[in-house]
């Protein structure tokens, strides 16, 4: 089930003001707030007030702002590029509103939302670079707890080194191609030995080490990283899986990876969707195989994002031979995979104490050969079993477990679409695990839980598998 992500109802932008006129109308604490904002901003500001508190008064002496002690009217707007009513009068800021927009003006009135045309960010300061949070009315003091955070996570250099790399901007178009390249440069000039220096003050040794880092900067060799998103969920990715996701060149995905997950890449990345979903293979493992290489061979960073853990039944041992016997350079990024997603979902104990030390992952089709499989012995003797992509090998499963000793009382959890918002849980024996092959209701991947440690789960919520029966004359209904 995908999840529609709400949308925003104004659009941020950076706006020129420099030497532009901007008019706030008042003269108590509402006004100076707004003049303090716009006074880290090179605007002519222009601030109207029959009687300004001396605060305000002593502020624009102090910042260059022109105060002008007169009444409001409407001409006092011309030319503006921007407009506050902050009078604290709700009919005058409601008149100031109506007299910018019929002269075309963008206009804020403070503290009173449905007269905005636009609203004032909490902003974090680093000129020229500026973070600037909004919450379009609804929060400014969450915006300030963001604010505060952002704050104290960059470093008070970060605005100096900015302009530092505008100088070298010229010298790297002209020098490096267009492409990862640059891309690397920069992450290497914006975390490297130029930030360092910059970091403690030394501005002459991180200019030095930035012409040294241009020099010596060659043809960029490929890399692929084979990362686990996760069973779903974006906020169970790791942080090394962000962060190589905004420095790709590449995506390429499976398609059980969700596009809030693959969204999370820089825009400008190419992205690859590859299948390799139960009857819709888009790609077979070789054509996989060889993208991988050529994308890495053209010196792109590669992100290879599957679904949980990339070593966990993601075929990841033949793309890493095929990179390995191609000569490209990889890495490997461990996921949340989805039989720890479904245990959380159930709160359920995959080891504990005194009933089992022990688990086994398997997909379940190991049941289809003439010989029982080693785990299904090590389920005989107390491991908890997860059993990837099982449904339809659901009675295949129960019936080979049961026939080799399992007692079919045993504890089962099944989750379907494990970590996700849409997720359902079902639970009951072994007995019970056939009719999960029969459910034509579950569309989604589907993870089985075995053993008896499963009865230490939390079945609030859950629905007997036991009590499910497809009717006629609607197939998607149950009846206990």
């Amino acid at each position: 089930m995908s999840r529609v992500e709400p949308s925003l109802s104004t659009f941020p932008v950076f706006m020129r003001v420099e030497g532009c006129p901007v008019v706030i109308v008042g003269g108590g604490e509402e006004a100076l707030a707004k003049a303090r904002l716009l006074g880290q901003t090179s605007a002519s500001l222009r601030i109207l007030a029959a009687d300004p508190d001396r605060e305000l008064s002593v502020w624009a002496e102090a910042n260059g702002a022109a105060l002008v002690g007169e009444a409001y009217a409407p001409s006092h707007l011309s030319g503006a590029k921007l407009v506050f009513a902050a009078t604290g009068d709700e009919a005058l800021d409601r008149a100031i509103a109506a007299d910018a927009r019929s002269a075309g003006i963008p206009v804020n009135a403070v503290d009173r939302p449905e007269l905005c045309d636009f609203f004032t960010p909490a902003i974090v300061n680093r000129a020229p670079v500026c973070v600037a949070i909004g919450t379009e009315g609804a929060g400014p003091v969450l915006a300030q707890m963001i604010r505060s955070r952002i704050d104290r996570l960059l470093s008070p250099s970060l605005g100096r080194l900015a302009v530092l790399a505008a100088s070298f901007r010229g010298a790297v178009e002209r020098i490096l191609p267009k492409g990862s390249q640059r891309r690397t440069f920069w992450n290497d000039f914006f975390e490297g030995a130029p930030a360092r220096a910059m970091e403690v003050g030394h501005i002459e040794e991180a200019r030095e080490a930035a012409a040294e880092l241009l020099l010596r900067r060659s043809g960029t060799t490929g890399h692929v990283s084979l990362v686990g998103a996760g069973p779903g969920a974006e906020d169970l990715l790791t942080l090394r899986a962000q962060r190589l996701l905004m420095q790709a060149d590449a995506i390429v995905y499976d398609a059980l990876v969700p596009e809030a997950v693959v969204a999370m890449g820089r825009r400008d990345a190419e992205r690859l969707p590859v299948g390799k979903r139960k009857g819709c293979h888009s790609k077979s493992q070789a054509e996989i195989n060889d993208l991988l290489v050529s994308l890495g061979r053209a010196g792109k960073r590669v992100v290879r994002l599957k679904s949980g853990d990339p070593l966990v039944f993601g075929r990841a041992g033949e793309e890493m031979q095929a990179l390995r016997d191609a000569g490209v350079s990889y890495d490997v990024v461990p996921g949340v995979t989805s039989a720890f997603a479904a245990a959380a979902d159930f709160e359920l104990p995959l080891t504990l104490r005194g009933v089992t030390s022990s688990m086994v992952f398997t997909t379940g089709h190991d049941l289809k050969g003439g010989t029982l499989p080693d785990w299904a012995k090590l389920a005989i003797s107390g491991a908890t079993v997860a059993v990837y992509m099982g449904r339809s090998v659901a009675a295949e499963v129960a019936a080979r477990l049961i026939e080799a000793g399992l007692s079919p009382d045993t504890a089962v959890a099944v989750v379907e679409n494990a970590s996700l918002p849409g997720r359902r849980r079902l639970h009951g024996t072994l007995a019970d695990l056939p009719s999960l092959g029969a459910r034509d209701d579950m569309t989604g991947p589907v993870m089985t839980i075995i053993g008896d440690a499963v009865a230490g789960a939390n079945f609030e919520g859950s629905e007997p598998l036991a009590h499910y029966a497809p009717v006629a004359d609607d197939p998607r209904k149950v009846r206990a």
